[in-house]
């Protein structure tokens, strides 16, 4: 079997701190003993979970809790639907052991819909310290590849988001904003190869605009020490080079006279960053000259020149951002280092240089129980196997796709994650995933997931408006456009016209309709974030999908098989229909709407 590159004898001759030594042995020693490290967490969930009225329910109690055999033959594999009642008697305030031998602390807010909404998983105190764990192991990972870490800075761009409070007293909030409001990040030790340009003031600033231009300003200031950079999400990174982009005159500004802008009115952001800024009309004219110039290619190499590498995560919806990461970055190699969601954290890539299309997650056997469903069966939700097909973590088999089933401490059981991943290799006994999916997501320009169902319903109501004009919607397809920042949708309508012609303004109202049919991760976005653009209808010419189903056919597709694709990707059937656009139309740049109100648990959160 494929073993994954040693990151010991990456760097062979850099001496090894004895705290990374540490963290190294623990990955040799969880993954060599894979099984046995999930039989005992395993046991551990069950055991700590036993009072769970949820485990009694389905005929585990007494000595049947601590029996793996017997928690797999009763317990069933679900989805976020299935466990919904149990979540809103918790966040109704119902604090009996529903799914938890455990208090739960709070409500994670995925990015994933249900419904057209956000879910609610379910944490405990102690998920914080696990995650903190998870966390602690990329960086000794990335020295073994990148010497010299702890004689830099890291310039990387965090943000919280707004939370809310369920009816029972619960915090709802994305997972990274608890971790950046918890202990664990606001009292963490100093660390040489752990210290961030930006303050915790700006992190935790909740005003989008003032965060991300204090922390810029600050990585400006500290150009010279950067030595890598990078935000969570690909997305999120290029969003703010297009910051810097339209705000460098200003942040060079307060560089060269050391006075911070009085947009930026956060008082406690305001106090931190002029602990960092003196007046600098030197470093004020550097990265004015580079700004200024005609190309921002190469722009993160030629403002921080120190730089080793972008660390985002590019896998999945985020590979789209690929190309534009590499204009930016001048060929830096981009790391990503982790995978993880709200339902828990799963695993790190132990070959941090590799190239995005190499990336494979080695599952941590401590984060929770992992189980695999073979993708022949994972197919849109519907229950189409029998529970003796899920495998253990270490059954899996080289190059197979498995849809991931997790059993959290927090009492989620056999809970289907939604991604699909095929087996790429192995550390030890436990193995290496890249990641292929989401099921069911059609389009994603950020952190929101709209799926096919979703898209289609709400195409076929914004199309109602051009009943009274007697045209029709005759097919539609639909597109990420990624190249313009903030990324935004793209639909292309093919139309049967009526006896009169449309107005622009009908279009436009169409457009807002489709967005206002969406749910509210992706209102959000659009919102108050400002992370998604407009969505815009691309008209296209009549006749324009015949064409599209005879490329398909030219490229082996079944013409008794052929349907016209909901979504399509950038290449040759996006230039096709770029080639017979007829008009362009945009929902309005500021919609008068705000994330709606369907479900008080879901309005204000993010990822």
């Amino acid at each position: 079997m494929p073993e994954a590159p040693n990151p010991t004898q990456a760097c062979a001759a850099a001496a090894v701190p004895v705290e990374h030594r540490k963290v190294l042995d623990y990955i040799e020693d969880v993954t060599v003993n894979a099984d046995q490290v999930q039989r005992r967490v395993l046991s551990e969930i069950l055991a700590q979970n036993a009072p769970a009225e949820y485990l009694r329910r389905h005929g585990l109690s007494g000595r049947a809790t601590a029996d793996p055999s017997a928690f797999k033959l009763l317990i069933p594999v679900i989805t976020y639907e299935d466990l919904q009642p149990d979540i809103l008697r918790i966040a109704h305030g119902d604090t009996s052991p529903i799914i938890s031998g455990r208090p739960i602390s709070e409500f994670l807010t995925s990015s994933g819909t249900s419904g057209g909404e956000r879910k609610l998983m379910p944490t405990i105190d102690d998920e914080l310290d696990r995650r903190s764990l998870f966390y602690s192991l990329m960086t000794p990972v990335m020295s073994q590849f990148v010497p010299g870490l702890d004689r830099g800075k890291a310039m990387y761009l965090y943000f919280v988001k707004s939370e809310s409070r369920t009816p029972g007293g619960l915090v709802a909030r994305p997972v990274l904003t608890s971790y950046y409001k918890s202990r664990h990040f606001l009292e963490r030790p100093f660390d040489p190869y752990n210290t961030l340009t930006s303050p915790n003031e700006a992190i935790l600033c909740l005003d989008s605009y003032q965060s991300m231009y204090a922390q810029l300003l600050c990585g400006l200031v500290q150009r010279a020490e950067v030595v890598r950079v990078g935000a969570i999400f690909a997305s999120g990174f290029i969003r703010a080079i297009k910051f810097l982009e339209k705000h460098w005159p200003r942040l060079c500004r307060n560089i060269r006279t050391g006075m911070l802008d009085p947009e930026i009115a956060d008082r406690a952001v305001r106090e931190a960053v002029e602990r960092v800024l003196r007046p600098d009309p030197g470093l004020a004219g550097q990265i004015e000259a580079e700004c200024s110039k005609p190309s921002w290619e190469a722009i993160i190499r030629r403002i921080w020149p120190n730089t080793k590498y972008i660390d985002v995560i590019v896998t999945g919806a985020m590979a789209q951002y690929i190309p534009t990461l590499d204009f930016y970055g001048g060929g830096l190699p981009l790391a990503c280092t982790m995978y993880g969601s709200s339902e828990c954290y799963f695993g790190i890539n132990l070959n941090p240089m590799c190239k995005p299309s190499e990336v494979a997650y080695t599952l941590i056997p401590t984060m929770a129980y992992f189980e695999f469903l073979p993708v022949r069966h994972a197919g849109n939700g519907a229950k189409d196997y029998d529970q003796r097909d899920l495998v253990d973590l270490v059954d899996v088999k080289l190059g197979q796709e498995y849809e991931l089933v997790v059993t959290t401490y927090s009492g989620l059981y056999r809970y289907r994650v939604g991604d699909v991943l095929r087996v790429a290799g192995f550390k030890n006994k436990a193995p290496q995933f890249n990641f292929v999916r989401r099921n069911n997501v059609a389009l994603s320009v950020d952190s929101e997931k709209t799926n096919e169902v979703e898209l289609h319903a709400a195409v076929r109501s914004a199309a109602n408006h051009l009943e009274p004009f007697g045209a029709s919607l005759v097919e539609y397809t639909s597109y990420a456009e990624t190249w313009s920042i903030p990324g935004h949708y793209v639909l292309f309508w093919e139309l049967k016209a009526g006896g009169t012609a449309v107005p622009p303004s009908v279009f436009e109202d169409c457009c807002l309709a489709v967005e206002e049919s969406l749910n509210s991760v992706y209102r959000q976005g659009r919102v108050c974030d400002s992370s998604i653009g407009p969505l815009e209808i691309r008209v296209v010419e009549e006749g324009t999908f015949d064409k599209l189903m005879d490329y398909a056919l030219s490229q082996g597709a079944s013409i008794n098989q052929y349907k016209a694709p909901r979504c399509v990707r950038s290449g040759p059937v996006v230039e096709l229909l770029d080639g017979r656009v007829q008009s362009r139309f945009f929902s309005p740049k500021s919609p008068k709407w705000v994330p709606g109100h369907k479900q008080w648990s879901t309005d204000n959160g993010g990822i």
